[in-house]
């Protein structure tokens, strides 16, 4: 319709004029929707800062729990004893003499052309526990496809063996334990498990032909060798936990020599806790730091202009700066952490210094480690108290300004409406000022019509 009313009487571009006066119109609109945007990127800001305020919490909650720089290494003086330490290790040292390896057992049947009766049944009995096994057929594949299925911990194999005498092919079936350790042994009967528990099922691995390759058997260690303590202690594996408190023990080789297993604390792994609580905390004051500059330009005409920082003047992430601060920097019953060289700068940053704290912990780890784990669990506190997920502060802020920029929002609807309604005001002004415009202009053409005609008369006469 604007387009359509433009200049028709009044030569006005109706359109542009329409235009330039929603623009000031809708002047108020725009400051609503610069609020908006600065909102959502505070929003933006500060959910970034509490992401990584809480990712500092949840290391700091980690070094602060009571067995959290309980950290300890161990060594072998042998590559074919392996260590591992876990929770509960402690420092000590152990010699061992590896006297021989956990194995499973391995047992090959007489050669045969066929399961040697009717129906094709068999037993596997290991400990306590017997297995009876049914096969399809007697068929040599049915029988170790059955075994395989069974879950009686024992694998079957088809082995070719020649051919009988009447050059028929022969095969003999391999049995191999799943598991090693003595406990582990089998035997395989022909026969159900009543034949077996009446004695009159054949042993399958002890019969002509037939033989046991490798018998099951423990892993065994003797502890002080060549003493009167000494004592061999078993595993059905070639791993032992239960020698030194929180340490797993691999062995790979017998040996005729002592083999040193030494466990002692891990200044190395504490020491690299305690830099990492530092970097963590240097990296959210850094981020504050950047997002709290202020820089200066020069606008259009010269002048000199100054940009806050999206948190420059923040008083809720300058308190949430300053309380984690002093989380990491306040005095341990009365010695300031650079003691134990951790400390804070001039530039309101922490720094670490690894040389001057691992000389503090060989010198009193206790006191050193009660230490650390105080400024953890103090920074733990902070962090929670400033980015919890339901009543943190920045968590509470951050809340406040979705709020505001809800609100703003259905400000700037109301806003849609209203300059909708002004424009369609605007332009039906408009359209009726052309057409009472047009209506004078018919009028005036009419009178000087009839001026022109009464003029047109009074000559005639």
């Amino acid at each position: 319709m604007s387009n359509a009313i433009d200049g028709l009487v009044s030569g006005l571009n109706t359109t542009d004029l329409i235009n330039s006066l929603m623009k000031v119109e809708a002047v108020p609109q725009g400051l609503l929707k610069a609020k908006v945007t600065t909102s959502q990127n505070l929003i933006a800001a500060l959910q970034g800062l509490n992401s990584q305020i809480s990712a500092l919490g949840d290391l700091a909650a980690k070094a602060a729990k009571p067995a959290g720089l309980d950290l300890y290494s161990s060594s072998s003086s042998s590559p074919s004893v392996t260590t591992s330490v876990s929770a509960g290790a402690g420092a000590g040292q152990l010699d061992i003499v590896v006297g021989a390896l956990a194995r499973s057992q391995i047992g090959v049947s007489a050669a045969m052309t066929a399961w040697p009766g009717t129906p094709a049944v068999l037993t596997i009995v290991s400990g306590a526990v017997s297995t009876e096994i049914s096969a399809a057929s007697s068929s040599l594949d049915d029988i170790v496809t059955a075994v395989n299925a069974s879950g009686a911990g024992v694998t079957a194999t088809k082995v070719a063996s020649g051919v009988d005498a009447g050059g028929v092919p022969q095969y003999r079936l391999q049995f191999s334990g799943n598991a090693t350790g003595a406990a582990s042994a089998f035997t395989v009967y022909q026969g159900t498990k009543a034949e077996v528990t009446a004695a009159t099922a054949p042993n399958l691995l002890t019969a002509p032909g037939a033989a046991v390759i490798r018998a099951a058997q423990d892993a065994s260690v003797t502890l002080w060798a060549g003493t009167p303590a000494a004592q061999i202690i078993t595993s059905s594996t070639n791993t032992f936990s239960n020698l030194l408190p929180g340490v797993a023990i691999s062995v790979s080789a017998v040996s005729t020599d002592p083999v040193t297993v030494k466990v002692a604390r891990d200044d190395a792994q504490i020491g690299s806790i305690a830099s990492g609580l530092v970097s963590s905390l240097n990296g959210v004051f850094a981020l504050i730091s950047t997002k709290s500059v202020v820089t200066n330009s020069t606008n259009a005409a010269g002048a000199a202009v100054l940009s806050p920082g999206i948190f420059t003047g923040d008083s809720t992430v300058r308190e949430a700066k300053q309380k984690i601060l002093t989380a990491a920097s306040a005095p341990i019953n009365g010695h300031s952490p650079s003691e134990y060289g951790i400390s804070i700068t001039k530039t309101g940053t922490m720094e670490f210094d690894a040389a001057k704290f691992a000389m503090a912990l060989a010198k009193d780890p206790a006191t050193v480690k009660a230490a650390v784990t105080e400024i953890a669990t103090r920074v733990a506190a902070a962090a929670k108290a400033v980015s919890d997920k339901y009543d943190g502060q920045i968590t509470a802020k951050i809340t406040g300004q979705q709020s505001t920029v809800k609100d703003l929002g259905t400000r700037i609807e109301a806003w849609d409406r209203s300059l909708a309604t002004r424009r369609a005001t605007l332009q039906s002004t408009y359209t009726a000022l052309e057409t009472q415009l047009s209506a004078m202009k018919a009028q005036s053409s009419w009178l000087s019509s009839q001026v022109a005609g009464l003029s047109s008369s009074t000559s005639n006469g």
